[in-house]
């Protein structure tokens, strides 16, 4: 079913699809799917599933391409980690940066099939236990890990992300459909989209720190981005940082089975875990960029790609947007996601599962071309690159709902993003204030109406407790780190001084 020639031109062509939509700005890819949809409408069963599969891996991907670049995340999960890549790029090790993501995009998300392929039944029946408290807690973990993972000053990084929690308020109350902080604009009453936010907070403000500070650009030759034998450094770097891909991986393949959760929340928590678990997670984000970063959370981008299948096809609950779309087609092609799946419609299920091993291999020499082609664009002279890249943030922005209305709202946080980046103040915890605001909001008050006011239940349900403990121990670790450090470097420098 599978290697039939349809099938196998549909996964070439998605997948340069998916690099494509993945590497514009503003191109999500779950616009990609929704863009891909009419297409699936002619094709049969397997190759219509190929299709959403391979571009929404390429996709996920592709997103590290223009904030290595350009600094521009083009997906939100690449926001986590832009500035390592940007300046690691700016410092000659481009091919570094992208092709260590790229080995472990494709590593983490064999890691999530083969999570998807043994866990299915018994993940999904797990995440099925999860109500309003606990997605609750989950989005509140989320929250927590932007601002402890805040460059410079954690207090800033709460600023940042109370900026993200107050515009993911405009528009309608989640719970009482109430126009709020609307000011009588109809557009408003929709709320603010994050794609046009994002565009501006990291396109661009960074297009107007190159003019108005022409000393902060540097262009790296291609040579730089792509020594020879780069491939082979790529491999050993990866391993040596293997224990992070796993963890990635790991938390990437529990966070995607989670329906709702999502790439986003999966790239933030493996950075958390990778920042606060490392040596030199004080350098994260600054200086010449570190690759330890880009390689957790990447290999969590794509572990909970094929994880986020699990709740889909053992209950048919969609586990992000892509499998909310690929339910509806599914069902249109006939097909019942659930436990039925498992036991009698078993060859179109093992055609996912392979689909997705293909997808993921695939993924490194279609990426690697990617990735050659790309950095050229580091050539291109300023003014034409500048321009260039304005005229794909007011496409990408304005492709978000048709109206020039968001093309506004992307110059307004652009100039924003300038004034924060030029004091300091880290702009990647208002994307997720934005992406993660709705869901805490919402929980929290699903909860209150559950119970009628009683709190008590967020703390005393055994799944809530163990996540509120997370969240905690999360805001402890910089403060366990500091102690425990001074301890273990104190005693180190007493044993210096005995064996002197």
């Amino acid at each position: 079913m599978v290697g039939t020639v349809e099938t196998i031109l549909v996964i070439l062509i998605s997948g340069f699809f998916g690099l494509l939509m993945g590497a514009l700005p503003g191109m999500t890819a779950t616009l990609a799917v929704a863009l891909l949809l009419p297409f699936t409408l002619f094709m049969d069963p397997v190759p219509a599933i190929a299709a959403i599969i391979t571009m929404s891996a390429m996709a996920i991907f592709a997103g590290d391409i223009p904030g290595a670049l350009l600094r521009i995340p083009g997906t939100p999960s690449s926001a986590a980690y832009v500035d390592d890549a940007y300046r690691m790029t700016q410092n000659g090790k481009g091919v570094l940066a992208l092709g260590g993501g790229l080995l472990a995009s494709s590593l983490g998300g064999l890691f999530g099939t083969a999570v998807l392929i043994l866990f299915a039944p018994a993940i999904g029946a797990f995440a099925l236990q999860f109500t309003s408290f606990e997605y609750f807690w989950v989005a509140v973990l989320g929250l927590t890990t932007a601002v402890v993972i805040s460059q410079g000053s954690q207090l800033k990084g709460g600023i940042s992300l109370m900026i993200g929690l107050l515009i993911s308020t405009v528009g309608i109350d989640v719970t009482l459909g109430i126009p709020r902080f609307t000011f009588g604009s109809a557009e408003l009453t929709a709320g603010i989209s994050f794609i046009p936010v994002m565009i501006g907070l990291f396109g661009i403000s960074q297009v107007m720190i190159n003019l108005l500070s022409p000393d902060s650009w540097s262009s790296p030759n291609v040579s730089e981005v792509w020594p020879k034998g780069s491939v082979g450094l790529l491999f050993r770097s990866v391993w040596k940082l293997r224990t992070r891909l796993l963890s990635g991986s790991a938390i990437g393949g529990a966070v995607g089975s989670l329906p709702g959760a999502g790439s986003d929340i999966a790239a933030w928590v493996a950075y958390a875990v990778t920042k606060n678990t490392s040596k030199r997670g004080h350098l994260f984000g600054r200086g010449k960029g570190e690759i330890e970063p880009i390689i957790g959370a990447s290999s969590a981008n794509n572990s909970s790609v094929g994880a986020a299948y699990i709740p889909t096809l053992a209950f048919g609950i969609p586990g992000d947007t892509v499998t909310a779309i690929l339910v509806g087609v599914l069902l249109m092609k006939g097909i019942t996601p659930g436990p039925e799946l498992f036991s009698s419609d078993t060859s179109t299920l093992y055609s996912i599962f392979i689909l997705f091993i293909i997808a993921n291999i695939l993924m490194v020499p279609l990426g690697l071309v990617a990735i050659r082609a790309s950095t050229y664009i580091v050539n291109i002279p300023r003014p034409i690159l500048l321009t260039t890249i304005v005229s794909i943030c007011i496409v990408g922005s304005f492709s978000v709902n048709n109206t020039v209305f968001d093309i506004a709202i992307m110059l307004l946080f652009g100039i924003l993003g300038y004034f924060l980046t030029v004091t300091k103040v880290p702009l990647a915890p208002i994307v997720l204030g934005i992406v993660l605001g709705p869901i805490v909001e919402r929980s929290f008050m699903q909860s209150m109406i559950a119970t009628g006011g009683d709190v008590t239940q967020f703390v005393t349900r055994p799944i809530s407790l163990v996540l509120m403990c997370l969240v905690v121990l999360v805001l402890m670790l910089p403060l366990i780190r500091k102690v425990f450090g001074g301890v273990f470097s104190g005693v180190g420098r007493m044993k210096m001084r005995e064996r002197l």
